[in-house]
């Protein structure tokens, strides 16, 4: 493909955390309202849709392939095709860098892509022992098989594996999100006042740009009243309250809920479109994608992801730190983007990086933040009228995305 990829317009749900204001909406209902927000705001025919790509990390059993059943739901008509992809918490990113790659196959000018999470739906799991005497007893005909059946249940059977703690815990390593903030935490010396104080940043700017990221948002309609901000950011925050969280996965640790990322419900949706196509339909871009890269790296260090996703985007562009008006690193915790932040060179001035704050405050539904950092990132340069975004994130499993946006 000989020309760019554009951004033309994003929108977001709100994002609240698990068990709150969105905990009745299934993921792919989730998805359904930011496509349909999307469809709205351009007044894109959905018919020149080319394809959905949609991120999701805790796949819904009752949506499979749950980009199709956003798409159906959102009325894009039953011939655009639709595809979920994962990898974890880039999730948002891959929707985003696959339709470049469908593009510059020649394969499509127009998708709409971008990621749902109901964290709030994870779902608790029986154990394997217990799934059997479950299937035991559905195979039972008669009473006396069925009375025997039953009686093989103990209390214990009935206590549930929880989803979201398996699907945190890297299988590999055998440590869990937490853990390896912690490790990085030991490995850097970084203290929790270090980490307390980067977590209350993080809300003090979230809430200053309470208005600039509702820019992002649609409503979402709960008990009949119309949702339009965030709940994650809290105006009481404080050093002191952080202060007295205990840590949550070391008994002697520093990383807390407070200054690790929420837990957290929401989607996002981007339309995408090749410069031609665009401006043949008379849309004015929010930006281009310019570079973008992914790496791996030791899962029990996964937050170092960034550094090693940098580093290998420098392969395919010949831009650096210094040339970046605004950086967003996602929060997975503030003991992991402290350790990245320490090791990239020449460094990212405070002023440019996560000025509106990052999922600390915002949240973190895993498989929308990529595409959320790349809406925020582009409203945010064209307020600033600046030129370049380095958008990053840390990806469980020991890996990193990076992605180079510029405003047009």
């Amino acid at each position: 493909m000989n020309e760019r990829m554009v951004i033309v317009d994003g929108v977001r749900t709100p994002f609240c955390k698990s068990g709150t204001e969105l905990s009745a909406f299934s993921a792919d209902d989730l998805g359904r309202i930011a496509v349909n927000a999307l469809l709205t705001r351009t007044g894109l025919d959905p018919a020149l849709i080319d394809e959905v790509i949609f991120g999701c990390v805790a796949q819904p059993m009752e949506a499979a392939n749950i980009a199709r059943v956003i798409a159906l739901r959102a009325g894009i008509p039953e011939s655009v095709p639709a595809v979920t992809v994962h990898r974890n918490c880039a999730s948002g990113f891959e929707a985003f860098t696959t339709a470049y790659e469908r593009m510059a196959a020649g394969r499509g000018s127009i998708y709409v892509v971008g990621g749902t999470e109901s964290m709030s739906h994870v779902p608790l799991l029986f154990q394997e022992a217990t799934a059997r005497k479950f299937t035991d007893l559905a195979k039972s005909k008669s009473t006396a098989q069925k009375l025997s059946a039953l009686t093989a249940f103990r209390v214990a059977d009935f206590e549930p594996r929880a989803g979201l703690k398996l699907g945190l815990t890297d299988p590999v390593c055998g440590l869990n999100m937490g853990e390896t903030a912690e490790l990085l935490a030991r490995e850097d010396g970084i203290t929790r006042e270090q980490q307390d104080a980067f977590a209350l940043q993080s809300h003090q700017r979230a809430l200053a740009a309470e208005a600039r990221l509702a820019e992002e948002m649609c409503p979402v309609f709960v008990g009949g009243k119309a949702l339009l901000r965030d709940n994650g950011p809290r105006s009481d925050q404080s050093m002191a309250v952080l202060g007295n969280l205990r840590p949550v996965f070391e008994k002697y640790g520093t990383v807390t809920a407070g200054n690790s990322s929420q837990i957290t419900d929401g989607a996002v949706a981007l339309l995408l479109m090749t410069e031609s196509r665009a401006k043949d339909l008379g849309f004015q871009p929010l930006g281009v994608l310019t570079a973008y890269a992914y790496a791996g790296c030791d899962p029990a260090r996964m937050g170092l992801g960034p550094v090693a996703a940098i580093e290998r985007l420098a392969k395919f562009s010949t831009l650096n730190l210094a040339d970046a008006d605004l950086v967003e690193i996602n929060e997975a915790f503030a003991a992991q983007v402290l350790a990245v932040l320490a090791r990239l060179k020449p460094g990212i001035p405070p002023d440019k990086l996560n000025v509106n704050g990052g999922a600390i405050a915002l949240g973190h539904p895993v498989g929308a933040t990529g595409a959320r950092l790349v809406l925020s990132s582009l409203k945010e340069l064209a307020r600033r009228q600046a030129k370049r975004a380095l958008v990053t994130l840390c990806v469980g499993g020991g890996q990193g995305g990076a992605i180079w946006l510029e405003r047009i």
